[in-house]
């Protein structure tokens, strides 16, 4: 019999340290959405620490950085977005609810200083969130967006990108709408300009996308090189559906 035997797995003494662990995340990310949202990304880590009731390295061993962190809760919310647009993919209406949409992602938004931070930062190309959630949102927002104007509810010249500009546009105004200006009222002045009529301006042709044999032209992302034969044009099939959705209303809009 060994002196010193090796003691057997506990579930029971290991179970708690899991759950503590579990508990401390949840309350570090908790507390930082209600402060990144009050603050933006200028809210020292310490004052998350002290919300959420834990120690700088209890927030340090769950998240490397406060980038790290400000990364999670605002993947946290594009998350929410794209899976409430996924809900919508299928519901009647298609322009109504594309339009109620964009109204409340502004509106959401507009409330969350951190978010609103990040979506700005994100155009400029001085922050990513992360490559797989921002893509999974513009493919959810593309699939409201092609409904709608198939419906006839919005006007065929309009492109993602242009409602993702608009988006950050609405974001701008209704942060520095006076104290006196409805909410939302900006908003539905956007929407008008993509809603199809007779009077409305038409948009100059888009200048044609180079072929990039090491970014995809839609996302952007990484092309791995091509060992044999001829590299590829897209990073997959999602981004290849969405290039030739574009071209379809580009060629219905002329």
């Amino acid at each position: 019999m060994s002196r010193n035997p090796v003691p057997e797995p506990s579930s029971a003494r290991t179970a708690p340290l899991r759950a503590d662990a579990r508990r401390n995340r949840q309350l570090v990310l908790q507390a930082a959405r209600s402060a990144f949202e009050e603050a933006g990304l200028g809210v020292p880590l310490g004052e998350i620490a002290r919300r959420a009731g834990v120690g700088a390295g209890t927030v340090y061993r769950h998240f490397p950085s406060k980038e790290a962190l400000f990364r999670a809760t605002v993947v946290d919310r594009v998350r929410l977005f794209t899976d409430t647009a996924r809900e919508l993919a299928d519901a009647a209406e298609p322009g109504p609810v594309f339009f109620r949409y964009l109204a409340s992602v502004v509106r959401l938004s507009a409330r969350n200083k951190g978010l609103c931070d990040a979506l700005e930062a994100s155009a400029e190309g001085r922050f990513d969130p992360s490559p797989g959630v921002e893509r999974d949102f513009r493919e959810a927002l593309d699939v409201l967006l092609t409904r709608a104007q198939l419906a006839g509810a919005v006007r065929r010249d309009v492109t993602l990108d242009d409602v993702l500009a608009l988006l950050l546009g609405c974001l701008s105004m209704e942060q520095r709408r006076g104290a006196h200006e409805e909410p939302g009222r900006m908003t539905a002045l956007v929407c008008d300009a993509l809603r199809p009529g007779r009077n409305v301006t038409k948009l100059p042709p888009r200048a044609p996308v180079r072929r990039n044999e090491t970014g995809c032209p839609v996302c952007g992302a990484k092309l791995p090189a091509a060992r044999t034969g001829r590299p590829a044009r897209y990073c997959g099939g999602a981004c290849r559906q969405k290039a030739h959705r574009d071209r379809l209303r580009e060629r219905s809009s002329r």
